[in-house]
């Protein structure tokens, strides 16, 4: 309907003079010309989350050392226990290592950094994070450790992070895996009976994501 209004008013323009028409004309191409960058900008991004993926597919290919493994690997060199482990980039080089953090006991986070191809610690750091209490308490009585929530998920697929999701009502552990293809799928461990089941709400999300590709 918006597009027969504009040509009906260059078509009037053009009876009074060609430079009005002109303007009415472009005008009424600025629409089209918007639609079709947003459009371009959704492509290139919708690329950019595939290039993503195949990057991370090509890093758990690459990992000789398994999640579980980096993280024993890490609490041999500081003991505490391991909230989190990732096979992540090293300050966004191409060298990938796994970042392991570790909460001692006396509530200091360190930051463990594991070769991926050895299982050597290649360094560690603390890092100011105050909330020590919070991740306790969701682990109270709690009988899964993530090394153990890590090992139950390398069921599902090559294992590249795994983490404690301390925040609402379910508490967890949370890990994602790769197929060899690059599939990439997000699972939930039971803090205390270790059973793995599929990330629903990951899986809407990304429904949603695809929806507005």
């Amino acid at each position: 309907m918006k597009r027969n209004i504009v040509i009906a008013a260059v078509t009037a323009a053009a009876l009074i003079g060609g430079g009005t028409a002109t303007a009415l004309a472009t005008t009424g191409d600025d629409g089209g010309s918007a639609r079709q960058a947003a459009g371009t900008q959704l492509s290139k991004d919708a690329q950019d989350d595939r290039d993503d993926r195949d990057d991370d597919a090509a890093r758990a290919a690459s990992a000789d050392v398994t999640a579980s493994e980096a993280i024993a690997s890490a609490l041999k060199h500081t003991s505490g226990t391991v909230v989190s482990a990732e096979l992540d980039d090293e300050d966004d080089s191409d060298k990938v290592i796994w970042k392991v953090d570790v909460l001692s006991g006396d509530n200091t986070w360190h930051s463990v950094s594991v070769d991926p191809s050895n299982g050597k610690v290649l360094g560690s750091q603390t890092d100011d994070e105050d909330d020590a209490a919070q991740v306790r308490a969701a682990l109270k009585g709690s009988s899964v450790t993530a090394e153990q929530a890590a090992k139950a998920a390398a069921g599902k697929g090559v294992v590249t992070s795994v983490d404690l999701d301390e925040d609402g009502k379910d508490k967890s552990w949370e890990a994602e895996t790769r197929t060899s293809g690059g599939a990439e799928q997000d699972w939930k461990i039971d803090l205390t009976s270790g059973k793995v089941t599929a990330d629903r709400s990951d899986a809407q999300d990304d429904d949603d994501t695809d929806d507005q590709d």
